[in-house]
């Protein structure tokens, strides 16, 4: 009898084809161009032909919002992109070779764990400066020492079951024995990290987008637009409630697929998360 997916998993998989759905849409859904300026329009309620009004500028809010989805997905994808590729080889080679190898890269992470990832990431963009594609290096950087630490747990314990044992007694290189045995292994995890991280990477980028460390004017960005619409509050509520709702239900429903990615992928983790 087959397992029926819990609900939250659906839901997830579902809202997130929605979103990539109209992220990629966004220029034939698009009413208005996201980066035209009226200033005859500037700040009028939600109407018929602006459905979430408009901004200080008289540009459309729903227009910006919908290519807002395009940036925010990119940067949680290239963010986790940069995050994950160290982390894996870091993690490879901690984990499979041990000793003073292993010392020596753990004590590097354990450095930048140090801090915390949005202090950490903050502080990349000091020295490079803000902008969107910064804010992705950094957010990625920030990121590393969790997919570090996470795949050379998993490489120290696929190390020593038999099928390594069994390619390391045979001759096999080192490196055939990482990417052919081992990192074939312990992608369930790590896959299942990614989709959690995207969302976490899309929260981060927006708080510093708010901060005027990410994406740079007049970009439509979910963050930026809460940044723009922040002295408007009470006279253009809308400026920010459109923004701020989406990147809410983009990061909810990300980790609603990223729990249901988890539990299929790595049900182990799944159950000991859920024990009491």
């Amino acid at each position: 009898m087959k397992a029926r997916l819990p609900l939250r998993t659906v839901v997830g998989c579902v809202g997130l084809m929605l979103l990539v759905t109209v992220a990629l849409g966004a220029p034939l859904l698009a009413p208005h161009d996201p980066l035209a300026m009226r200033l005859e329009d500037q700040l009028q309620p939600p109407n018929g032909i602006h459905w979430l009004g408009t901004d200080l500028f008289g540009r459309d809010v729903f227009t910006r919002v919908l290519y807002g989805g395009r940036v925010s997905l990119r940067v949680g994808i290239v963010s986790v992109g940069i995050a994950l590729l160290p982390g894996l080889i870091i993690g490879s080679l901690a984990g499979f070779y041990r000793r003073m190898l292993d010392a020596l890269l753990m004590r590097f992470i354990d450095t930048m764990l140090a801090f915390p990832g949005l202090l950490l990431a903050l502080s990349i963009i000091a020295v490079l400066g803000p902008g969107l594609t910064h804010a992705m290096i950094a957010i990625g950087l920030a990121g590393v020492p969790r997919y570090a630490r996470l795949v050379r747990a998993s490489v120290l314990a696929v190390r020593e079951m038999s099928f390594v044992e069994a390619a390391i007694a045979t001759g096999c290189k080192n490196g055939h024995i990482i990417l052919r045995h081992i990192l074939p292994n312990i992608l369930g995890p790590v896959v299942a990290l990614t989709a959690l991280d995207v969302g976490m990477a899309i929260l981060n980028a927006s708080g510093l987008s708010f901060l005027g460390l990410g994406a740079q004017p007049p970009e439509p960005e979910w963050g930026l637009m809460l940044s723009e619409g922040r002295g408007y509050l009470l006279q253009a509520p809308w400026m920010m409630l459109a923004p701020g709702l989406m990147i809410f239900v983009t990061v909810l429903t990300i980790n609603l697929f990223g729990d249901g990615l988890r539990d299929v992928l790595d049900p182990y983790a799944a159950e000991q998360a859920g024990a009491p």
